[in-house]
């Protein structure tokens, strides 16, 4: 049995979760890693300032353990450093609504639930519209306190519940909503979404005809579109980097009106990746420049995350058996050109080679 050292107010929410002295990190500031050379989030022989929340014993555990999350799911991931963020930066403070989708079905398979915070589910494409009108409730009690953060996957974010999300950005509602992108419909059988990516297999787009997967030109740019309705805030992050995930969400969390974070979470079982690896795709994603991480207000881009290591498209895809078509039985060059054509367009667009001129990197045989 294990006891937390906090309070509750009359409205329910908890307090003294995590030490007053995280409450002043920065938004991000670059930290070398002694101990390893790596990037782990919770090195502990960092000063207090710089630490991470997932570092601090006394965390909320937002989605604490025992959900049903396939194992090495990057959406329950994300969904934990997220809400853990955004608790610490709201002392506690939070509600969280959440569209259908994994993330609700794997969270709270009735009567059980994984949430140790605020949080209601009501259809897969109200989410936003729902949060919308929690944070007025809250603001017609005086309760400017209270924040609110909606969340779901691609498909109840992308497709379709994104009627009400453009809705929220055109009133600039007071809503931090955060889509966990694994990029297809994986609840429901893997089906694609308006967040997969060209030539993807999924179980609507099969690997099969002159063109296998996912058609190129379809779907939505997300990040691009919440852009612009210019609210206050967009950003896009990565489990391959989950400090930069935590300040986003704090970034995000000092501001009031609308704001957007998109989250890449690769998923094992709808991308045919090993359990194991579902960072180190994730990173791939990011040092090919197939998904851009940066950050934007009120339309314009204002920061970018560089590339570190730059490698091949191609380096990416490999991994991944919903793109095992491109290389076999008939290796298909051209389709991987393509893809990697995209991740030239993200590279020169955010500026993710800014010492290198954004030079171009062909895939290779």
């Amino acid at each position: 049995m294990t006891t937390n050292d906090t309070t509750t107010d009359p409205a329910g929410f908890h307090h003294g979760i995590v030490p007053e002295v995280l409450h002043e990190q920065p938004a991000s500031k670059p930290v070398k890693f002694y101990q390893v050379g790596s990037f782990a989030v919770g090195n502990r022989l960092l000063p207090l300032e710089v630490r991470s929340v997932q570092s601090d014993p006394n965390r909320t555990n937002s989605l604490t353990s025992g959900h049903r999350a396939c194992q090495g799911c990057g959406e329950a991931l994300g969904a934990r450093y997220a809400l853990d963020a955004a608790m610490h930066a709201a002392d506690g403070k939070i509600v969280a609504v959440n569209a259908t989708g994994c993330l609700e079905v794997f969270s709270t398979p009735y009567p059980e639930t994984s949430w140790r915070v605020a949080w209601l589910h009501s259809l897969f494409g109200n989410a936003p519209a729902v949060a919308s009108g929690v944070a007025a409730a809250y603001k017609a009690m005086g309760r400017s306190d209270v924040r609110v953060v909606a969340q779901g996957g691609d498909g109840g974010t992308v497709d379709i519940g994104f009627g009400c999300l453009s809705g929220m950005f055109e009133r600039n509602d007071d809503v931090l909503y955060i889509c966990y992108d694994n990029e297809a419909y994986m609840n429901t059988g893997i089906q694609r979404s308006g967040a997969t990516p060209p030539a993807a297999r999924t179980a609507t787009t099969q690997a099969v005809g002159e063109d296998p997967g996912n058609t190129f030109g379809q779907g939505k740019d997300l990040p691009r579109i919440a852009m612009a309705h210019e609210i206050p805030y967009v950003a896009t992050a990565s489990v391959a980097d989950l400090r930069d995930l935590e300040a986003k969400v704090h970034r995000a969390m000092s501001m009031r009106g609308a704001r957007y974070i998109h989250v890449m979470v690769p998923c094992p079982l709808g991308w045919g990746t090993a359990s194991g690896d579902t960072i180190k795709v994730a990173r791939l994603a990011t040092q090919s420049g197939i998904f851009p991480v940066f950050e934007a207000e009120y339309g314009e881009v204002v920061a970018s995350s560089p590339i570190r290591r730059q490698v091949p498209v191609e380096d990416y895809l490999k991994g991944q058996k919903r793109f095992a078509h491109l290389f076999s039985p008939t290796r298909r060059q051209d389709v991987i050109d393509r893809m990697q054509a995209q991740a030239d367009r993200n590279i020169r667009r955010y500026n993710l080679l800014p010492t290198a001129g954004a030079t171009e990197t062909k895939a290779q045989d």
